[in-house]
């Protein structure tokens, strides 16, 4: 079958180990046509253009910068996206009837081109895999009132795009109990669990030898467990809070921190981290997929946070990294996701809100008692069974017989 996929992931490359990526390589490893559709932000310089990478088409539409951008620029960015796909669709892809049409949040803003997609082939079945619960998250940190102007047209998005999906795939339990609870109207029948999932790489297990060395050249400490977090730095993350944890462990003799990543908070950390000259912490900016991938094997423990007030239930997809190379995790979050207790239940990782520093700092003693690798194990085989690219594909596919 034909499918399209339309996302905001920047998507350059579809051989790269990620999220979109992996998925769209099951689509086509599994014999179906499939084309993306993608930005291509301004800060790239590149025009609307088509190309085929390894089999998949990919749509690149010339955007206003969407990612790591102030407020007001993503926010003109997301509203314009909408025509500028229809156009780009319309130029490149207008002889192509599509079968499945897929689509992902963020954002919600993707109606108007279901909308024109749907018309146009109107035998095709809509699935949107619900990552991100929008406006209400905004709402949530305080980024713009349930009042606003903001809240009333990004809501009514929401509720559209919910209304033209034949089918939605939540991150977890948490996500459909919300997502059905707050919007009566949508069937509980065509909601399902379908999380963010990953291909696993055969890949060389690293030797104790080049784990040392690797450290060594980051100059990490290579005689204590390394709790890592790696990925966005932004206001969802609490960041207040996480640098209260650091701080308050900040000269701990048993272990270190490392945190990497980048985003509109990074230079808050960043400015901590110079002021305060922490023994026991290091903070890189965002590394290469590959580099970062090989420091993740050489680490211990991996770190979530979430910012305490959302009253959405938040699924982070950095655990799958962390799962997938046998870590165990500290999950600090608010209390309605059901990350930390997903965790707990299965016996790898460890939970506590995002409030105290002190109820963080109990855990990290918690894991260094703990056994680690027999954690890592269980998070491991947790990941086998729900988060591999098969279990996504297959829920997605099975509406069609």
């Amino acid at each position: 079958m034909n499918v399209v996929f339309l996302t905001l992931d920047r998507f350059f490359n579809i051989n790269d180990r990620e999220i979109s990526e992996d998925l769209m390589r099951k689509f086509r490893k599994e014999g179906h046509n499939v084309y993306v559709v993608v930005p291509r932000e301004r800060r790239f310089g590149m025009l609307t253009k088509l190309e085929e990478q390894g089999g998949v088409s990919i749509l690149g539409v010339k955007t206003l910068n969407i990612q790591k951008t102030s407020f007001i620029e993503k926010g003109i960015s997301t509203m314009r996206i909408e025509k500028q796909y229809i156009s780009a669709i319309k130029k490149y892809l207008k002889d192509v009837r599509f079968d499945l049409i897929l689509y992902t949040t963020p954002p919600i803003t993707f109606t108007g081109v279901v909308d024109y997609l749907k018309k146009k082939n109107p035998q095709a079945i809509s699935y949107l895999l619900l990552k991100d619960i929008f406006p209400q998250n905004a709402v949530d940190i305080e980024m713009f009132g349930e009042k606003s102007l903001f809240y009333w047209y990004f809501r009514r998005k929401e509720i559209k795009l919910y209304r033209q999906s034949n089918y939605i795939g939540c991150m977890s339990p948490a996500n459909v109990k919300f997502l059905l609870e707050h919007n009566d109207f949508i069937c509980p029948k065509y909601v399902e669990v379908a999380p963010n999932s990953i291909e696993l790489a055969e890949q060389r297990v690293l030797t104790d030898e080049e784990k040392f060395n690797l450290k060594t050249n980051y100059n990490l400490p290579t005689d204590k467990p390394l709790f890592i977090y790696g990925g966005n730095l932004g206001r969802p993350q609490g960041i207040d809070y996480l640098i209260k944890c650091l701080d308050t462990n900040k000269n701990r003799k048993d272990c270190h921190f490392l945190i990497i990543g980048s985003g509109t908070e990074y230079q808050k950390i960043k400015n901590w981290y110079e002021a305060t000259a922490p023994e026991s912490v290091s903070v890189f900016e965002r590394l290469p997929k590959a580099d970062y991938d090989l420091l993740v094997q050489s680490c211990d423990v991996g770190l979530i946070f979430l910012d305490h007030r959302f009253t959405i239930p938040n699924y982070p997809s950095r655990l799958l990294s962390y799962l997938e190379y046998k870590m165990p995790v500290i999950c600090a979050t608010d209390v309605n996701t059901d990350i930390g207790k997903i965790a707990e239940e299965n016996g790898y990782g460890y939970w506590c809100e995002s409030v105290k520093p002190e109820d963080f700092t109990a855990l990290v003693d918690k894991m260094l008692a703990s056994d680690r690798k027999a954690m890592g194990e269980k998070g491991y085989a947790y990941l086998r069974v729900n988060y591999l690219v098969d279990n996504t594909y297959k829920a997605i596919v099975s509406h069609f017989s």
